[in-house]
């Protein structure tokens, strides 16, 4: 007989001699290949691991918080410099005074924001703004781009 597949005769063995091979198996300290044992051994890993499941819970890991150094800051500092390519005296300005102050009241950690909050919390401050400083001028503007003509 010709086939166009390999085959092991597991599943002919299953079929014809399962008995016999799982005996010979036991015998021998063999585990055994049959396709309905190796199915049946799958199953019960995968019971295993559900039983398993229900006593994990999965915790999210905060990220490691490194202890306050004026070396470590100092640090820190000039590479955000270099980095950004920002002026030395960046680090003398009263706004980024009051932005390390805030941050070092954190206890767990800063979470800095995304590219798309920052833009929105940037076009809300810049509407304040404007808002404030129209009633200070008491002037009412119909669109925006009359304002600041």
């Amino acid at each position: 007989i010709i086939v166009n597949e390999t085959s092991t005769l597991r599943r002919h063995a299953e079929a014809r001699f399962a008995g016999k091979y799982r005996k010979w198996a036991k015998d021998n300290a063999f585990l055994s290949k049959l396709p309905g044992d190796i199915a049946a051994e799958k199953m019960k890993a995968a019971r295993a691991q559900e039983t398993l499941n229900t006593h994990m819970t999965e915790r999210k890991l905060s990220e490691h918080v490194v202890p306050y150094s004026d070396q470590l800051f100092r640090k820190a500092a000039i590479e955000w410099l270099i980095a950004t390519d920002q002026p030395i005296q960046a680090l003398k300005h009263p706004r980024f005074k009051e932005m390390v102050d805030v941050a070092s009241r954190a206890t767990q950690g800063v979470k800095i924001p995304g590219r798309k909050a920052t833009r929105a919390e940037i076009m809300h401050m810049f509407k304040s703004h404007l808002t404030k400083l129209r009633k200070k001028l008491n002037v009412r503007c119909h669109s925006l781009h009359y304002c600041l003509l």
